[in-house]
């Protein structure tokens, strides 16, 4: 467990490093050459460098081991701090969406020139290299911050695509296209908000997790002396999952045959669904 999160923040760590190169480049271009939507473009990539540091305190967190007070761990910490990527991504949104609006009331014009493209072309490549790996490794390591980071990663990609069609506007003639753009991009930040704190709160509200409730109940019956399996109950993580049900027995079953068949149930869950931690069954006799 404790290599699984080095990996995670390892991860973060060097996101972060290149988060912030990409939002450098792009703030200092952006004010250079006054363009709204390239300096946007450049505080929503400030932002996605914000949310390593949040994941990497999330994962800090995480990783600590079970203690008295936190039986169960402490992994939803990950989760929780995923709340806190969704909650800048807002207020980003609402900054941006101000600073374009002020655009139209105080129009300025930008400077378009051949470095503008370059800046952009070159950290869209970096962000698109970043966004594939983080977002693989995320599913691969089932973390929610390194899921949750990719998609704020993918809408800075989108942004950095509207901001090339708002500064070949610009070059052809239509200035007014800039803040129009900051507006688009404000907007795609808010839904990548709003995609975050949607599946950190199906954690977080214990949402269930294995909607086909028959592959456990396959797995059960499979178990010798299983009569029954009903009341399959999900929650958790990805990586995290609780599982409690009901298996009916014989009634004349002895107590330490029950006992043994939960054992044999609980590993036949474990081989079969990975992610599955804790398993609470309980053995009732089957009505005659």
């Amino acid at each position: 467990m404790d290599g699984h999160y080095k990996k995670i923040r390892s991860i973060l760590a060097w996101v972060l490093v290149l988060n912030w190169a990409v939002a450098f480049a792009k703030i200092i271009y952006g004010f250079w050459t006054r363009s709204s939507s390239l300096t946007a473009d450049g505080f929503h990539s400030l932002a996605d460098g914000l949310s390593n540091v949040i994941g990497l305190i999330g994962i800090t967190l995480a990783s600590q081991p079970k203690d008295a007070d936190h039986p169960y761990g402490h992994k939803k910490y990950e989760t929780l701090f995923s709340l806190g990527i969704g909650a800048f991504l807002f207020f980003l949104s609402f900054s941006l969406i101000k600073e374009g609006i002020g655009r139209f009331i105080s129009p300025v014009i930008p400077t378009v020139d051949a470095g503008s493209f370059i800046v952009l072309l070159t950290t869209l490549l970096v962000n698109f290299i970043v966004m594939s790996y983080e977002y693989k490794q995320g599913k691969l390591l089932k973390s929610d911050i390194l899921i949750s980071d990719s998609m704020h990663t993918r809408a800075d990609i989108l942004t950095s695509i509207s901001v090339i069609c708002a500064l070949i506007a610009v070059k052809l003639g239509y200035p007014v296209i800039d803040p129009i753009v900051t507006l688009l991009i404000a907007v795609f930040i808010a839904r990548t908000g709003f995609e975050i704190v949607r599946e950190a709160s199906r954690v977080l509200t214990d949402t269930i997790v294995i909607t086909n409730t028959k592959r456990i109940e396959k797995i059960v019956l499979s178990v010798n002396g299983v009569k029954t399996c009903h009341k399959i109950r999900t929650r958790g993580r990805g990586d995290d999952i609780h599982i409690d049900l009901h298996v009916q027995v014989s009634p004349q079953m002895h107590v330490d045959n029950a006992h043994k068949i939960s054992c044999e149930i609980e590993d036949a869950i474990k081989k079969s669904i990975s992610g599955v931690t804790d398993i609470i069954i309980h053995i009732e006799p089957i009505e005659q």
